[in-house]
């Protein structure tokens, strides 16, 4: 799989479990690729409303958009639902952050013709294939 070529296709990225707390990864994660740019970015987390004034959806069925990447920060019980979410609105990648693996979702979202990166962390990734925005 190549990770370089993925993110330089991605055009937009549905982070699932955006939190508004600046100490969180997903909040790191999506600071960093607002800076980075070249992304459209969606934020999706049920329980809030926005961050820092950035709409948040409660669900990847309520984006505008389709996006090419779902970014998850989910706990691992959670993936099953996210897969059959990301499958349902026709995303091409799922992108399982740092500490997230899990084999038969991974067998499940290829065979439903998902790109499935796991247990890597997309703003490393970025910064050491594509750059670092300044970071």
């Amino acid at each position: 799989m190549d990770l370089a070529q993925i993110l330089r296709d991605t055009r937009s990225i549905a982070i699932v479990g955006a939190s508004n707390n600046p100490a969180r990864a997903s909040h790191d994660i999506w600071t960093y690729l607002k800076a980075a740019g070249g992304y459209d970015l969606y934020l999706v987390n049920p329980t809030i409303s926005d961050v820092d004034g950035t709409p948040v959806y409660p669900s990847l069925a309520d984006l505008p958009v389709v996006p090419d990447l779902v970014d998850v920060f989910r706990r691992r019980d959670h993936l099953p639902e996210v897969l059959a979410d990301t499958i349902a609105v026709g995303a091409k990648v799922l992108w399982l952050q740092l500490g997230l693996w899990d084999p038969q979702i991974a067998r499940d979202g290829e065979a439903a013709g998902l790109q499935v990166v796991m247990d890597r962390c997309i703003k490393v990734d970025h910064a050491r294939l594509l750059g670092s925005a300044g970071f």
